[in-house]
């Protein structure tokens, strides 16, 4: 899985939403996720972060970030980018589905367009709720795309509640977010 996700590296950040290179959508970006995260300095796990331009948008922030992917090249553009942008995060290779960070750790656990992709959803999700400290947030975006992949806001609501007393889900329909118009189901889910 790693391979494919490598292959990508080189290419990935030419989504608008993946590289946030345009202004406008890294903004959205910004104010999207500035409402539903603690005040800075929140520590961070953002999982199967990719290139991570969400590690260095809340890094810059203020917030203590922690990278993680399974992709080494992904990894190595984040770190790239994290020293250009000049501001510091923690980059480390692994699989989202089982973290290999310390449990009660974190005040956020972030993914996007992570959990969809994942074998045992319910198990990674489990795993991730065990990384948050007393009063953390679980922090999912997540879709259903147009080519019938992914998980629906109410297959996501229903997984997380089973472990979770709440499960608060915005729909994502705001073209700034994407840098183009969309017409699948794309959604915030936040769990507290």
């Amino acid at each position: 899985m790693s391979d494919e996700w490598d292959r990508r590296a080189a290419t990935f950040d030419d989504e608008p939403d993946h590289g946030l290179r345009d202004p406008l959508v890294r903004d959205a970006w910004a104010r999207l996720l500035t409402s539903v995260l603690p005040e800075p300095p929140a520590t961070i796990a953002d999982l199967g972060c990719g290139t991570g331009s969400l590690s260095i948008l809340l890094a810059s922030a203020g917030h203590d970030v922690h990278g993680l992917d399974l992709s080494p090249r992904m990894l190595d553009h984040a770190v790239r980018k994290a020293a250009q942008a000049a501001v510091t995060a923690t980059f480390r290779q692994g699989d989202a589905a089982q973290p290999p960070f310390a449990p009660g750790a974190y005040d956020v656990v972030l993914a996007r367009h992570v959990l969809w992709a994942l074998p045992d959803p319910s198990a990674a999700l489990a795993g991730w709720i065990a990384l948050l400290r007393p009063g953390g947030r679980l922090v999912l975006v997540e879709g259903r795309w147009t080519t019938g992949a992914g998980l629906s806001a109410a297959e996501c609501t229903a997984l997380v509640e089973r472990q979770r007393r709440a499960a608060d889900v915005r729909l994502l329909n705001d073209d700034a977010l994407w840098g183009r118009r969309i017409t699948d189901e794309r959604y915030l889910l936040v769990s507290r």
